[in-house]
């Protein structure tokens, strides 16, 4: 590595990892509870496996922008991190109150986490993916406060790119759209109203500007192509991911009461929202083909171009397919929705987490031009295997939720079924959705053993 203050990405890269493997094991749980109600009940409800299935994602992704942070941000500054120290201290503390939030979540009933945390003086808690307790939000918002000094220190004393300069936008972003998960009104209608301010405009707005700056700054490294054409497509990718997604927000708003132009203004932007994804796609395999140097981790080009076709079809086409107002009336909270949300949050932010790992992984280990050839064979077979599975449990879901509706919402109210016999109905497809991921959990052990598989560091073409 270029920079010794770097090596602090690497124990945000091992957290992030183990946090997504308890994600998966979760998630297996939570899929056979949908067909087996009483599995492992009531050691693990389902309420609790979702809440720490949806939770883990949430956080093993922020310490892989974290990481991907502090791997990226001195090389783009082309100077060593302000305070290595001050980062593998807010390391412990974020880890610390992550596995305390988690245990929590599993050891003690809800209600009463709520009560010895303190909720009552300061009520922020019950709110979906908006779970933690107050004491952890105010722990996130420090470790948050760390993290952009941190960083902006370094990108202060360094060399501005664009690219750096975006991250830190994203970054920011992200930080001050959390301060509304502090407030929790009485009025529900209003509740959710900011509510989406915290859950869409983190992954459909400055969520994307920090995958954007990742998957560039991969790009350049393993393509070489000259740095001026890349930043003019990630301004012009940027630009159309935040006219869209900011004004798309309003697609969320059916339900809670604001005027009804929002239906169509942000279902209308929202459905734009593929565009940026499919120039992202376009951008990836236009920089893979006019690349200067074949790059011998080929693992992680491979990660970048499929973070870009799966975030298009993802993010871009599952949103799109019922994004407007008269598809949204009978899908909304349906299993169309669960398809959308797990295919976008794989290919948009899992992959692009994996894809720095891939590059950087290597390098913080000595292996500058990567793994050997065995270790990326073992690493793309998981690739395979993960992004595969995730096409089929996204397939899956999408019948489930289109059974769902025919059954549930399309029939006026005396022929509809009602909800639970609904879910015995679409119950192969929960079947079917859970063998998919086990595939998906093959495919992550295939990738944790890239990592210990030997061999001599691959070589230039």
């Amino acid at each position: 590595m270029k920079y010794q203050s770097q090596a602090v990405a690497k124990p945000y890269f091992v957290f992030a990892l183990i946090l997504f493997a308890g994600q998966i094991l979760f998630g297996l749980i939570l899929g056979l509870q949908y067909v087996i109600g009483d599995f492992l009940f009531p050691e693990i409800p389902f309420n609790v496996a979702r809440m720490v299935h949806t939770n883990l994602l949430i956080v093993w992704l922020l310490f892989g922008f974290m990481g991907a942070t502090y791997f990226l941000v001195p090389e783009e500054c082309e100077t060593e991190l302000h305070s290595p120290k001050l980062a593998l201290i807010l390391f412990w503390v974020f880890a610390s109150a992550g596995v305390l939030t988690i245990l929590g979540y599993l050891m003690v009933p809800y209600a009463t986490l709520a009560e010895i945390t303190g909720n009552k003086f300061f009520p922020t808690m019950g709110r979906e993916f908006l779970e933690q307790p107050t004491l952890t939000k105010v722990g996130i918002v420090i470790v948050c406060l760390g993290f952009l000094y941190n960083v902006g220190m370094t990108l202060l004393k360094g060399r501005k790119t664009v690219i750096n300069v975006v991250l830190m936008t994203g970054l920011v972003g992200l930080a001050v759209m959390f301060l509304f998960s502090f407030y929790n009104p009485s009025n529900l209608a209003l509740d959710k109203y900011f509510w989406w301010w915290v859950v869409h405009l983190w992954v459909e707005g400055v969520w994307e500007l920090i995958m954007g700056s990742i998957l560039a700054f991969v790009l350049i490294r393993v393509t070489g192509v000259d740095r001026e054409v890349i930043e003019k497509w990630l301004y012009v990718i940027i630009g159309m991911a935040l006219i869209t997604g900011i004004i798309g927000t309003g697609h969320h708003y059916y339900w809670i009461g604001p005027e009804p132009y929002w239906h169509w203004l942000g279902g209308v932007f929202s459905a734009l929202e593929p565009l940026p994804f499919f120039a992202m796609t376009i951008f990836a395999f236009n920089m893979v083909n006019r690349r200067r140097r074949v790059h011998p981790n080929k693992a992680a080009t491979l990660w970048a171009m499929g973070t870009a076709v799966m975030a298009f079809l993802g993010a871009g086409v599952w949103g799109f397919l019922h994004t407007l107002a008269p598809v949204n009336y009978y899908t909304h909270g349906s299993q169309i929705t669960a398809a959308h949300g797990h295919m976008a949050f794989y290919g948009a932010y899992a992959m692009i987490v994996l894809t720095i790992i891939s590059y950087a992984m290597p390098i913080l280990g000595g292996r500058t031009e990567g793994n050997s050839n065995r270790s990326q064979v073992v690493e793309m077979w998981g690739f395979w295997l993960m992004t595969v599975a995730m096409v089929f449990i996204t397939l899956f879901l999408t019948g489930a939720g289109i059974l769902q509706v025919w059954l549930q919402r399309l029939p006026e109210a005396a022929g509809a079924l009602p909800f639970m016999v609904t879910q015995e109905k679409i119950a192969v497809f929960y079947w079917l959705r859970e063998g998919a991921g086990v595939v998906f959990l093959v495919g992550l052990i295939c990738y944790f053993v890239s990592f210990f598989v030997k061999g001599p560091q691959a070589q230039s073409a």
